[in-house]
């Protein structure tokens, strides 16, 4: 449903809750489908990236130095799980992204990207491993899936896991953040600026778009790729959605299809932070998929979900996105593929919203990245 264009990207009032000189964060907000109430699950995490709803209703957080923890249906925060692979923490580097095993009911599979070091700098990898029955740790986990090649930089790492309805895992690769390699997101034998498709074991599947073509990587599902730290699953397409940060401007929102070129560098809606034009500074070329949104200025995109829950029924269908740069959570209403209406969340509290889940209750939950980061709990005020 669309409500008012006007309304688009409005910051909505709070109730001031304590003193001036602390930050509110639980309390009641505006918004468009009335008051929400915004509740503090947990706190005393330090950067936490990415959150995995478990079936009965407790998590799996990751925070971004390396820990993987526990935070129990009632909010109980375990210790570090044991068995964590080595992290390479730096910069926008760590533990990141953790996802479930679509069949996690029966074989207790987890899945986490992060930064690996090796030989030549370091990359995204995604490891997996058995979730022990008393949740103190993972088990026979093993590393299953390593960027190419590795490089010296601590940024855009990319990161995110989603399984598609086949089963297979798509992991979004950053461009690297690296001059040198900047180039390498047009490169079919890199997976630098890439999204990759994977069967849960790391194997490649036999209809993935490059398979058996000379000079290009068999993992690779889509290319031309920047930095994507939000990706989700069209729960009537099952098409793959992904949002990766501009650089000054020009984060995008794609519909991803196999084989297809996303642009970059060749094509950006950006400029570099200089100001100074990005290559030719084309918006748009043949051959290359243009975004379906954006954004300028940026709103640091992190975390994506289509809501499907029944706590809030106006919002059914939408997307929300987490906004590091517009500490929001940010709302789209779709038409097909197309936004027709925008609305950002939790502004007023100032945090950098890192990743969204959708809870059984249809609650949503957000992570803040912060160095006192918390998972925050979304529900109608009552």
């Amino acid at each position: 449903m669309f409500r008012s264009a006007s309304l688009l990207g409005a910051t909505l009032p709070m109730l001031l809750l304590g003193t001036a000189c602390a930050q509110p964060v639980d309390g009641d907000l505006s918004s468009e489908a009335g008051t929400i109430r915004v509740e503090t699950v947990v706190g005393d995490l330090s950067h936490p990236w990415a959150i995995a709803v478990l079936p009965d209703g407790g998590m799996l957080v990751t925070e971004r130095e390396g820990r993987l923890r526990h935070v129990s249906a009632g909010g109980a925060l375990s210790a570090p799980l044991s068995g964590v692979p080595a992290v390479e923490t730096a910069g926008q580097g760590g533990l990141l992204d953790v996802a479930l095993d679509p069949d996690f009911a029966a074989n207790r599979l987890v899945y986490l990207s992060f930064s690996e070091g090796g030989d030549g700098g370091n990359s995204t990898a995604v490891a997996r491993g058995r979730l022990s029955d008393d949740l103190s740790g993972l088990d026979a986990v093993e590393v299953i899936f390593s960027q190419s090649p590795k490089v010296d930089s601590s940024g855009h790492f990319g990161s995110r896991l989603v399984f598609g309805r086949d089963g297979n895992l798509f992991v979004t690769l950053g461009d690297r953040q690296s001059g040198a390699f900047r180039g390498e997101a047009q490169n079919l034998g890199s997976h630098i600026g890439k999204i990759v498709r994977i069967r849960p074991d790391g194997s490649v599947p036999d209809d993935n778009p490059f398979v058996g073509r000379a000079g290009a990587l068999p993992e690779i599902w889509a290319w031309g790729i920047r930095n994507s730290q939000a990706a989700a699953l069209h729960p009537e397409t099952g098409l793959l959605w992904e949002i990766e940060h501009g650089p000054r401007g020009g984060d995008e929102l794609n519909v991803i299809r196999p084989g297809e070129n996303y642009g970059w560098p060749l094509v950006t809606l950006g400029v570099e932070y200089s100001g100074l034009t990005i290559g030719d500074g084309l918006k748009t070329a043949p051959d290359m998929v243009d975004a379906i949104y954006s954004w300028t200025p940026v709103i640091a995109p992190s975390g994506m979900l289509f809501y499907s829950g029944e706590a809030f029924p106006d919002w059914q269908g939408d997307l929300f996105v987490g906004g590091l740069a517009s500490t929001a959570l940010v709302r789209l209403e779709l038409d097909g593929e197309r936004v027709v209406h925008e609305e950002r969340l939790l502004e007023p509290l100032k945090q950098r919203i890192r990743d969204v889940a959708e809870g059984p209750d249809g609650a949503l939950y957000v992570a803040t990245d912060e160095a006192e980061g918390r998972i925050l709990r979304i529900v109608p005020a009552r």
